[in-house]
This record gives C-alpha cells, sequence and structure tokens, in this order.
C-alpha cells in the first residue's frame, strides 16, 4: 500500500504535492486531513497544513470477506460470493449499487433479519445506503462497529461492480449524525483534559472518518495539537497541549 504524509500552507496544496509525488490523480487515493492550516495570533501558534494520503488498491473481494472485518460474533455472516478469477466486467453504477443492496440484505438474512429495508441517495461518487429494520440495533453494533465493517464490506462490492470508484457510506436510525454530535463533545472534553493536565491524551482506535471529526472539531483551538499514531485499523488519535 502507497501512503505518504504532507504537509503544505494549505490543505489543498499539501494534497496537491502528495499526488504529484505518488503520481496518481485524486480518484485514486483516500485522503485524512490530520491537521489544518492555522494563521495563529500575530503570526505566533501558526501551523501548516498536513493530510495523509494513501493509494487506493482495486483488488478483488477475499475469498472469504468474513475474515477481513468481523459482523457479528454469533451470528454465520455470508461470504461474498466466489467469482471466476478473470477481472469482472465494468457494469453500470446502477447495477453496482443493485448488487451492494443485495449484499447488505444477505448479511442481514445471516444475522436473521429478515424485515430489513434499504434506501439509497447517490451524489456523483458518493452512494449513502440507509438502513431500516426492527432489529436496526443489531446492524449498527457497540460504538457503530457492526455498521463501519458492513460498510467496508459494502464498499468492496460496490468497486467490484463499478466502472469508477464508489465512496460507499450506511447509515441506520441516523447513526452518524449522532455519532459526529458525540465524537465533538468528546473531543472538546479531551482537549481540556490535556490542558488542565499538561499532557497527551489519548484516544481508543477509530475509522479514518472518525478521526477526522475530532480533528475537525479542535482545528481552531490554538492551545492543543492533535495528531494520529498507530495502522489501521488500530490507529488512534493524540492531543497535546501546544509547546
Amino acid at each position: 500500500m502507497k501512503q505518504i504524509t504532507q504537509t503544505g500552507p494549505t490543505v489543498e496544496s499539501a494534497i496537491s504535492e502528495a499526488l504529484e509525488k505518488l503520481q496518481v490523480t485524486r480518484e485514486e487515493v483516500k485522503i485524512e486531513v490530520i491537521q489544518e492550516e492555522k494563521k495563529g495570533f500575530f503570526g505566533f501558534g501558526a501551523k501548516k497544513a498536513e493530510v495523509e494520503v494513501t493509494v487506493i488498491e482495486k483488488t478483488p473481494l477475499p475469498e472469504k470477506a468474513e475474515k477481513a472485518v468481523e459482523i457479528h460474533e454469533t451470528s454465520e455472516v455470508p461470504p461474498v460470493k466466489e467469482g471466476e478469477e478473470e477481472e469482472v466486467p465494468a457494469v453500470s453504477n446502477e447495477q453496482a449499487i443493485q448488487e451492494t443492496k443485495n449484499y447488505i440484505q444477505s448479511i442481514a438474512k445471516g444475522m436473521k433479519i429478515e424485515d430489513l429495508s434499504i434506501t439509497h441517495e447517490h451524489r456523483g461518487k458518493k452512494v449513502s445506503f440507509y438502513l431500516e429494520s426492527e432489529k436496526v440495533a443489531m446492524l449498527i453494533g457497540k460504538r457503530g462497529q457492526t455498521l463501519n465493517s458492513l460498510q467496508q464490506l459494502a464498499q468492496l462490492v460496490a468497486n467490484k461492480y463499478s466502472n469508477q470508484f464508489m465512496m460507499v457510506q450506511l447509515d441506520a436510525e441516523n447513526y452518524r449524525e449522532r455519532r459526529q454530535e458525540t465524537l465533538e463533545q468528546l473531543a472538546d472534553r479531551m482537549a481540556d483534559k490535556a490542558i488542565r493536565t499538561g499532557g497527551r491524551v489519548q484516544f481508543e482506535p477509530m475509522p479514518s472518518y472518525e478521526r477526522k471529526v475530532i480533528h475537525q472539531a479542535l482545528s481552531r483551538r490554538l492551545d492543543i495539537d492533535t495528531y494520529s499514531e498507530g495502522k489501521d485499523p488500530n490507529r488512534y488519535l493524540v492531543i497535546e497541549p501546544h509547546r
């Protein structure tokens, strides 16, 4: 996996420089904003933007998709269907969306969820799927872990059938918005703790988009620094008082 961390005067300039070094286009990478630029006060406390750019490797689905991420501890989750070794021909994005819905339904049935209803919204390269069921809590899981795992698998399925890269998001009972509010409140509390104790404060491992929520929530604070450590799926965020 090709990955680079790049700084620059602005987020966009850092991204552009990273793309040039990697010799790829923006559509071929995943971008995480680690630190937005800060102008500071009268030149003090100014910070450069920092981004992490990872080249997306489009590979066939693993033979046993359940090995990539665990969906449910006690449920037998059906794996992605094993296909021919040759490359799957590109088809319309609408078919890719339908294949993704079918796969999510198969996962739900493996978890004994028979009443799942799925709607979607397609904007550019992003497709959002909305899940409804009387047992939707099972699909969300503790702190969204099941939903996040299912989202990763859904993105693999979508990009197996799509003719261009698709970014997939799964939501259930407006969980994503509620989770963002929780993370923003947590970010403020942890930042205050770092200032109060004068030491570093470490979060639990989070997906990249949740770490991004915290980075953005704290980007206007000049009294602390935020950065990520570790490797996915155990990458976590750290807050330290600004020195």
